[in-house]
């Protein structure tokens, strides 16, 4: 139940996507296509704010806590499907200038799927399907950032490849 991100990268990285339905970043699968180009733009203006606040006035203040999950919410991540964005994990493996593509290693090889670079950093990972971890034919699923294939996503990754 792991993904490795290999290859054409300054930092090999593993991904436990089991543990992603605590992570804040995550979104409801319903809700990862819908969004409109106006909410994009208030999400950037968001995020540019908060990195202000995290970088000038959080110099002065005290450091994160994790928030504790309610009773109510944990009953929520147990009953929908949700996506990762996989932009940050990316960046962190921080792909090398001479990169070209992706390959999503799908089992056993039969039918790995060669992806741009721009595709790979702006799609998404569907790790929870109704609350439970792709187990039979997962561990991820991968959805263009368009959605185009939202009703064919790309099953079986066990690896991604940048090269």
């Amino acid at each position: 139940m792991i993904l490795p991100i290999v290859g054409n990268v300054s930092y090999s990285i593993t991904l436990d996507p089991t543990v992603w339905i605590f992570d804040d970043r995550k979104i409801l699968l319903e809700e990862a296509f819908t969004t409109g180009q106006e909410t994009k733009k208030e999400n950037k203006l968001e995020k540019a704010a908060e990195r202000f606040n995290n970088e000038v006035v959080g110099q002065y203040s005290k450091p994160p806590v994790n928030r504790s999950i309610s009773k109510m919410e944990g009953k929520e991540f147990l009953k929908n499907s949700y996506v990762m964005p996989i932009k940050d994990f990316i960046r962190n493996a921080e792909i090398k200038s001479t990169a070209k593509h992706a390959i999503l290693k799908v089992e056993n090889d039969k039918s790995n799927i060669q992806i741009s670079l721009e595709e790979l950093e702006n799609g998404y990972l569907q790790f929870s399907r109704d609350g439970k971890p792709l187990k039979d034919d997962g561990p991820v699923y991968f959805y263009y950032n368009d959605g185009s294939n939202k009703d064919n996503p790309i099953k079986n990754i066990k690896k991604i490849e940048i090269n």
